[in-house]
């Protein structure tokens, strides 16, 4: 029986991100994963590394260290940025002082109000009357999801000699012991990272949790001619809704509008987000709809509505849908994260909403120093 200092269950992003955590300080690390791949959240969503907006307090700390640390990893890894910073869009003037307020606390730090022009300088496909005014944040940079998490595995197995047991259902865990489809395993520390799966491992404990899960559409759209997006793009509607600008007193009133006049898109939890693969092809989403076992359906509507908060944005004269596709991820009311520890040596970490890619590296880091300081 094969023995190592830390077994990670989950190759997702946050799998990967507590491999890297034990192997930079010497650790010998194995990482199981039930799948060929990883297939989940982590390779479903846009690639989009966001500081600007997360929730106030240890998100948007762990948001900004993580950021720190894919700048790293890119290099090392040799995963290509593709886009660096964010621009927000404000067309309704009840943004205005949303806008204002975030820049003027701490979370502003580093971002600025600008206007149309130079807004469009960055996205030159911006329509005037969807940008009364803009946020601009160069905290966030974009990766190619489905790209950039096979190859985080490969330089941690080839650079940093973590261990990969692929096609590797973990059946049980105890401290210092886990059993598995291919053998039984010792590692001193375990950390689970699941995901939304909360029935095969320490379901009873899971369960105190309250958790769901969050299905969300995506689309891929090729512009008809070439178009250029400096940066990631988001809209009003992601004012109402990233809770750094959401839960400031001055969104009130943005958010009882949102409410009032796009009750649908409210509804269906869509808000904008825009980024750009090197192809030319746009990412865009996304919806949010809510419940223990998702349904696997893609309503053509919840689509349409996307497209149309796409299309009050950005003109570009044409396009075409290329792809589309659902996500699902760990989600709860209460709280955006858990990390449980249901015996010595053992932590079952979730990221309980869509920020997973954005935290994940300094999640890794607090568990990982937990377990062995």
């Amino acid at each position: 029986m094969k023995s190592y200092d830390v077994a990670i269950v989950g190759a997702g992003i946050l799998g990967l991100a507590h491999a890297y955590a034990a192997a930079r300080r010497g650790q010998r690390v194995v990482v199981l994963e039930r799948d060929a791949q990883a297939n989940g959240a982590s390779i479903r969503n846009f690639g989009f590394v966001t500081v600007t907006g997360q929730e106030a307090g240890d998100c948007w700390e762990m948001a900004r260290r993580a950021r720190r640390v894919w700048g790293e990893l890119c290099a090392q890894a040799r995963i290509p940025i593709l886009q660096e910073g964010l621009v927000v869009a404000a067309r309704l003037e009840e943004s205005l002082p949303v806008l204002d307020a975030f820049l003027a606390g701490p979370m502003g730090e580093g971002c600025r109000r600008i206007g149309h022009a130079e807004a469009a300088a960055m996205i030159p496909a911006l329509r005037p009357e969807a940008v009364r005014a803009a946020l601009f944040s160069p905290h966030e940079v974009r990766v190619e999801s489905r790209e950039a998490i096979p190859r985080l595995a490969a330089f941690l197995a080839e650079r940093l000699g973590v261990d990969f047991k692929w096609r590797t259902a973990v059946q049980a865990v105890e401290t210092g012991r886990l059993w598995t489809s291919a053998g039984e395993i010792a590692a001193a520390r375990i950390v689970v990272c699941p995901g939304d799966d909360f029935s095969s491992l320490f379901a009873d404990r899971l369960q105190a949790y309250n958790l769901t899960r969050c299905k969300l559409h995506m689309l891929r759209l090729e512009p008809q001619r070439p178009v250029r997006f400096q940066t990631a793009l988001m809209s009003d509607q992601g004012l109402g809704r990233y809770l750094g600008y959401a839960d400031l007193p001055e969104a009130t009133p943005l958010k009882a509008r949102l409410d009032r006049e796009f009750a649908a898109l409210r509804a269906n939890g869509v808000h904008l987000i825009v980024t750009q693969s090197a192809d030319g092809s746009l990412v865009v989403g996304d919806s949010h709809h809510y419940a223990p076992t998702p349904d696997p359906f893609a309503p053509e509507a919840v689509d349409r509505l996307i497209l149309d908060e796409f299309e009050a944005v950005l003109d570009l004269e044409g396009w075409s849908v290329r792809e589309r596709w659902v996500g699902t991820y760990a989600s709860a009311k209460d709280s955006w994260r858990l990390t449980d520890r249901p015996m010595d040596g053992v932590r079952i970490v979730i990221v309980t909403a869509g920020c997973g890619a954005s935290t994940a590296f300094g999640i890794g880091e607090e568990t990982i120093a937990a377990l062995l300081d």
